[in-house]
């Protein structure tokens, strides 16, 4: 029997790849042990235990960006940090890390060296955090996500998703899904989203357009965040939810994607060979685009600038889209060559080849 470690969490980019991850481990042998490393702030806190994990505990210890007391205190914290990881890996008899990014995974890394036990390194995203810049310098292996993402000795294995999107069958869920939202499954559907809280850039330009978008024949699948008000049109062609709690239905009626590329999104949204136009969040180190660029690239999707995503370029530049089938064809074909359903199964391939060596 084996025993993982898996460390990182924070936030959902960094918690949703391991969870996927861990459930690969779990289905593949159930006799495995399976730890997650966390913090006590992180999302991790809350989404590992609900899922059946064990959640180890380490203190967030941020990496100081200027000197002042915290940067004082860092030394000891930190070494405190790697010595309770340490700790752990001895304790428990852990075989193999996985990292994933975050607070929790730098300091697995280190304990992980320290203590002779091979570690991975996971990067979702096409600009790598700090923790896996340095982590990726002495792994056993690293993967990512995107071809461009500048990480020592790194091979793309993809995104680790979701069970409900690796499983989703979108043509036998159409029906299903066109009933739970009250839309026509035999009509086209544009799906729009922002997440959770919605993208007021979004919700503006469809405010502005959707009846452009319907008198083409398609129909709108809109979700503008549990923080912006968006009316509900006098259409049933248009329709308006705050927030999609089923991710699944809602890709599997989606015949194009109008959403900002978070790098989740992005893998999602390839895997299931969906055409795409993103309109990547304008606010962070730029980020969102570059995780959309492999997929402009190939031809599975098209970029509009956020200040640029307006009504007039919705009708100018979405719309006549919609209305070209042979490009949305093509579009779908890039998606489905670009994405890729296995990337659990990759990183867990890449723990397998860590024990060997």
């Amino acid at each position: 029997m084996t025993t993982y470690l898996l460390a990182g969490g924070g936030t959902a980019g960094h918690v949703n790849p391991l969870l996927a991850v861990a459930d690969a481990l779990r289905d593949r042998r159930p006799d495995d042990t399976v730890l997650v490393l966390g913090t006590r702030e992180g999302l991790e806190s809350r989404l590992v235990p609900e899922r059946g994990y064990e959640l180890l505990i380490v203190d967030k210890v941020p990496f100081p960006r200027r000197p002042n007391g915290a940067a004082i205190r860092f030394p000891a914290r930190w070494l405190r940090a790697v010595a309770h990881v340490r700790t752990y890996i001895r304790e428990r008899g852990v075989d193999v890390v996985a990292g994933f990014g975050g607070y929790a995974a730098a300091p697995a890394y280190v304990a992980a060296r320290r203590e002779g036990v091979p570690y991975v390194v996971h990067e979702a995203n096409a600009r790598p955090g700090l923790a896996n810049v340095l982590g990726a310098r002495r792994a056993a292996a690293t993967g990512i996500v995107f071809d461009c993402t500048p990480l020592r000795g790194a091979q793309v294995v993809g995104m680790p998703l979701r069970r409900e999107i690796v499983d989703l069958d979108r043509a036998a869920r159409r029906a299903e899904a066109a009933a739970a939202f009250g839309l026509d499954p035999a009509r086209p559907v544009v799906l729009v989203f922002g997440g959770s809280l919605g993208a007021r850039r979004l919700n503006e330009a469809l405010a502005g357009s959707w009846r452009d978008i319907v008198d083409a024949g398609w129909q709108v699948l809109h979700a503008s965040g549990e923080r912006n008000e968006v009316s509900e049109a006098a259409s049933p062609d248009y329709r308006v939810v705050p927030y999609l709690d089923r991710m699944d239905l809602a890709f599997a009626l989606a015949d194009v994607v109008v959403s900002r590329s978070g790098a989740a999104t992005v893998s999602e949204v390839s895997a299931l060979g969906i055409p795409a136009v993103y309109v990547p969040y304008a606010v962070g180190n730029g980020e969102q685009a570059l995780n959309a660029a492999g997929a402009v690239r190939a031809g599975a999707a098209r970029i509009i600038d956020d200040a640029d995503f307006t009504p007039e370029r919705v009708r100018s530049e979405v719309v006549p889209l919609l209305s070209d089938g042979d490009e949305l064809e093509r579009m779908r074909r890039a998606a489905g060559a670009v994405g890729t359903r296995e990337g659990a199964a990759n990183v867990v391939a890449l723990l397998d080849a860590a024990q060997r060596r």
